[in-house]
């Protein structure tokens, strides 16, 4: 067996069919996120013609030519469902013309590798935002193993992918049942302000017992601090014990959310930024206040009833004001129980989303390497 070295543009079509008779509405407009699948559109279609938007049919391609503050990616997708989808005319449109020399599923595995992305990028031009034209995609250079090759290793691809779909329809249902379960405490059980079940705590590293020092990230778990510490007298930051919670006030450029988390483990230090408190009352269990602090609606919350003018903050009366359902604390540890699987379970398949992303440079590696013997 053999490699064969192609012009990519010779094995791709472009394609510009246009919504021209608005067969397709505005649920099937699509945006692509670097992640390198097709999502809801974020744009603002009020008032929006539909009629110059391209048509992405099953087994094509859309992409962004703009590089330029992307993270270091190119946004592209391929349309794997059997359903047509309509992107803006601003993005470039193509299916594979010579597929008995170049499968589909195999293009996208060499585009969904960083060391297309790091190509994509090297090879964007412009001044004001940099872009990888249609032009630039033609241009590569691409050495292909026989399709009987390709498919192999496409199985092998797909089989992965397959499993981890399956994986992700099963959490969905969990998650129907979270929220299912959520709404109807919100019917069925009167809210109330949590301010008369939380603690202010205002406890100083005086000792310099505690040394592992903390931050808390927008994903609500405590993390590494990055600050350096060399010189840095901490003996006025919080310590944060085993059972309680801290947050950082400021909500202004953190992504829509709110930075908390709840301390499971040892205690740690705090920069004197932070809010610290602990719950004081045994009717209310801490997991079931932190699943309420995880959703949306609670980052929606605490942005919308942040006040400021350099700095917008949630400050900690603004938390005491907080209104949630308090049910009995068998049915609190039973749903923030559920929660918590539900969590785990997300984290478990975006790390099967990752491998699966690491294993497009592995397998393409591995079907040149068996057309090269």
């Amino acid at each position: 067996m053999a490699l064969n070295r192609y012009k990519l543009g010779d094995l791709l079509k472009l394609s510009e069919l246009r919504n021209d008779n608005l067969e397709y509405g505005i649920d099937d407009v699509k945006g692509i996120s670097i992640q390198k699948v097709f999502i809801e559109t974020k744009a603002d279609m009020t008032g929006v013609s539909l009629r110059p938007y391209y048509l992405v049919k099953p087994d094509y391609f859309a992409y962004v030519t703009v590089t330029s503050r992307n993270g270091e990616k190119i946004t592209l997708a391929h349309n794997v469902t059997d359903k047509t989808y309509i992107v803006s005319s601003s993005y470039v449109v193509f299916e594979v013309l010579r597929k008995d020399i170049l499968l589909s599923d195999y293009l996208f595995m060499y585009f969904n590798r960083p060391e297309f992305d790091r190509y994509s990028r090297f090879n964007s031009w412009g001044s004001a935002r940099e872009t990888f034209s249609w032009d630039d995609m033609c241009d590569i250079d691409i050495l292909l193993p026989s399709v009987e090759i390709q498919k192999k290793y496409v199985d092998v691809y797909n089989a992965m992918l397959a499993n981890q779909q399956s994986y992700e329809r099963g959490l969905e249902d969990l998650k129907l049942v979270c929220d299912g379960y959520i709404e109807d405490l919100r019917r069925q059980t009167p809210i109330t302000e949590i301010g008369p079940f939380l603690a202010l705590s205002d406890e100083r590293n005086s000792t310099y017992s505690v040394t592992d020092n903390k931050a808390v990230s927008i994903e609500k778990v405590f993390v590494d601090a990055h600050a350096i510490l060399t010189g840095v007298d901490t003996g006025n930051y919080f310590v944060v014990r085993t059972g309680q919670f801290a947050y950082n006030t400021v909500t202004t450029r953190n992504g829509e959310k709110i930075s908390i988390a709840y301390n499971k483990g040892d205690s740690c230090l705090v920069s004197p930024i932070y809010t610290v408190f602990s719950i004081t009352s045994d009717a209310l269990i801490p997991e079931y206040l932190m699943m309420w602090f995880k959703r949306s609606e609670f980052d929606r919350y605490s942005r919308f009833h942040s006040w400021g003018s350099a700095r917008e903050m949630f400050t900690f009366e603004d938390m005491k004001e907080v209104k949630i359902p308090i049910p009995s604390v068998e049915i609190q540890r039973d749903i923030s129980d559920i929660y918590d699987v539900y969590m785990e379970r997300r984290t478990l398949n975006d790390r099967l989303k990752a491998q699966i992303k690491d294993l497009c440079p592995i397998l393409i590696k591995g079907s040149l390497e068996e057309a090269a013997v």
